[in-house]
């Protein structure tokens, strides 16, 4: 059995480290907030490689009549709508996997919410540049550059 972060296309030698910030409309729930959060990491490591012991994921709940679509409240169009985005070191990802990353997004947002998902839900993959990047105070180049080969 292969291990699911076989196939990643990130080198062995860089940690693989998403921070995910998600905007859901609708009054704070922590059981969806949990839900969403473990689905986040799911996802992240299934299908852009990174190693969710390394995932940080934070959750905010935006009420709806602060949520505008098209000039007009999203209470008033009965519908929920999320911001989903994800920084992952540039580079470390295809075109191709971040498309089916943004549709797998949507499609389990639209599970965890319900079929009333705006259309106008939003994904968004950030590659952040590795001199730009790290975390505990060490620049995803400076990870690169460093690791045992």
């Amino acid at each position: 059995m292969l291990h699911p972060y076989s196939e990643r296309v990130n080198p062995p030698t860089e940690a693989p480290m998403p921070y995910l910030h998600i905007q859901i409309s609708g009054e704070a729930d922590d059981a969806l907030a949990a839900r969403v959060a473990a689905s986040a990491s799911d996802l992240t490591a299934r299908r852009l490689g990174k190693d969710p012991a390394l995932t940080a994921v934070v959750i905010d709940f935006i009420p709806a009549a602060r949520w505008f679509i098209g000039g007009r409240r999203l209470g008033d169009l009965v519908a929920r709508s999320y911001h989903w985005m994800v920084s992952i070191t540039d580079e470390t990802n295809t075109k191709p996997q971040k498309a089916d990353y943004i549709a797998a997004v949507h499609e389990t947002m639209r599970e965890l919410l319900g079929d009333t998902v705006a259309e106008h839900s939003y994904v968004h993959v950030a590659d952040l540049r590795a001199s730009a990047y790290g975390f505990g105070g060490l620049t995803q180049e400076h990870r690169y550059q460093h690791a045992a080969r």
